[in-house]
């Protein structure tokens, strides 16, 4: 879940002359922004979804609330991949707060040592372990206030967690879910914010829970940054992008 704010550099967008992003917010000055899709385009746009995927998945590895909190925690500024191959040996000896503890910041680096900034998420995921057994009876705290209290796990992550564990309707909104939003109509915004407003405050209540796989999966593999592919894509028709590719 790369939270890298470098997406709007493909000649699909034209949301902005300056395609740039700094500290989740869209940089340079805005010469056009697409309208927010109407009601009955975002039926439709999240029926075609459904249609094609009635059941999407995160692709993170996981086997319960804590290895996902980890996971998602672990995720920031890497892919998905590349944290599955560096937690599946992990979290077969580490599932828990407790023997996340007991492996100790040395023996979780060994582990998570490909992982883009390693030593500081190492040093998280021990401090939050350790929280989690002093003030929740080494359990995840399913409130996103609980959630962002503890180190190195902000909105983003605690949204993920709430949607994939508990399954709340939360919109965790990472790079491709901005790119797409903010191209497509379905949920424009100047800020990861903003984006996350118009996703809950406009798709339908009855497809809410999976709104956040859906899109995030829709931009990872389809409306991808470069060269988008539109040809592929369900709502190609629905798409308020200005440019779409052949």
């Amino acid at each position: 879940m790369k939270l890298i704010y470098r997406v709007l550099t493909c000649p699909a967008t034209r949301i902005l002359r300056i395609p740039t992003l700094a500290h989740g917010t869209l940089s340079g000055h805005r010469e056009h922004m697409v309208r927010q899709l109407n009601y009955h385009e975002m039926r439709e746009v999240f029926t075609r979804f459904q249609e094609a995927s009635p059941a999407p998945e995160g692709e993170l590895e996981h086997t319960n609330a804590f290895t996902l909190l980890v996971a998602v925690a672990l995720s920031a500024q890497a892919t998905d991949l590349g944290v599955n191959k560096a937690t599946r040996a992990l979290f077969a000896i580490a599932d828990t707060p407790q023997k996340m503890l007991a492996l100790g910041e040395e023996g979780l680096i060994q582990h998570i040592k490909t992982i883009g900034l390693y030593r500081n998420k190492a040093k998280n995921v021990i401090r939050l372990s350790q929280i989690l057994v002093d003030d929740y009876g080494g359990e995840v705290p399913n409130s996103r206030a609980a959630l962002q209290s503890l180190p190195g796990v902000g909105r983003k992550t605690a949204n993920v967690v709430l949607n994939m564990w508990w399954h709340l309707p939360a919109q965790a909104v990472d790079t491709h879910i901005f790119r797409v939003g903010n191209r497509t109509g379905i949920a424009p915004g100047r800020d990861v914010d903003a984006v996350e407003r118009a996703v809950e405050d406009n798709t339908p209540a009855d497809f809410q829970t999976h709104a956040h796989h859906w899109l995030i999966l829709h931009g990872r593999y389809t409306c991808v940054a470069r060269k988008p592919r539109c040809s592929l894509c369900l709502i190609r028709d629905i798409c308020l992008s200005e440019d779409k590719t052949p």
